[in-house]
């Protein structure tokens, strides 16, 4: 019952490496979009994910067209600030690709416009909060997931 981890554009090494391990803690498979704020030998990345990281079930793409083509039959759900949908109202199911924006801008127009039907929030219960740090939205959004899926 894994769950697919995406992270479109990831800028911000501590969180990739926070996510990776959270990816092999809840037996999700991790798909790391390209191009990154970082390089993938980055220390903090390698500090963040510890000794976690080759045990990874870890997929790399060249940017969003390439993620896109090779996955075109998955299912998927975007989150984001602007959906319309709380998180705990998606559907879960086995396999299903949870998709996730890059730090300083989220997903691309082009995504959120286009899946305007599969596109998710956590709820903000604050005025003065715009988002969520995202290696915890990640984490938030796969152990629902899991929940729903036990």
């Amino acid at each position: 019952m894994p769950l697919n981890i995406v992270l479109i554009e990831p800028e911000i090494p501590n969180n990739t490496g926070n996510i990776g391990r959270l990816a092999l803690a809840s037996g999700s498979n991790l798909h790391l979009v390209k191009p990154f704020g970082f390089e993938i030998t980055d220390a903090r990345l390698k500090r963040a994910g510890l000794d976690y990281w080759q045990h990874l079930n870890l997929h790399y793409y060249d940017n969003i067209e390439d993620f896109l083509n090779k996955n075109k039959d998955a299912n998927m759900v975007f989150l984001s600030s602007h959906g319309t949908q709380d998180h705990w109202d998606i559907a879960f199911e086995d396999n299903m690709f949870l998709v996730f924006g890059k730090e300083s801008a989220g997903l691309p127009k082009a995504i959120t416009e286009n899946n305007k039907d599969k596109l998710f929030k956590i709820p903000l219960y604050s005025e003065h909060v715009r988002s969520l740090n995202l290696a915890n939205a990640v984490s938030i959004v796969v152990y629902e997931g899991l929940r729903n899926l036990q």
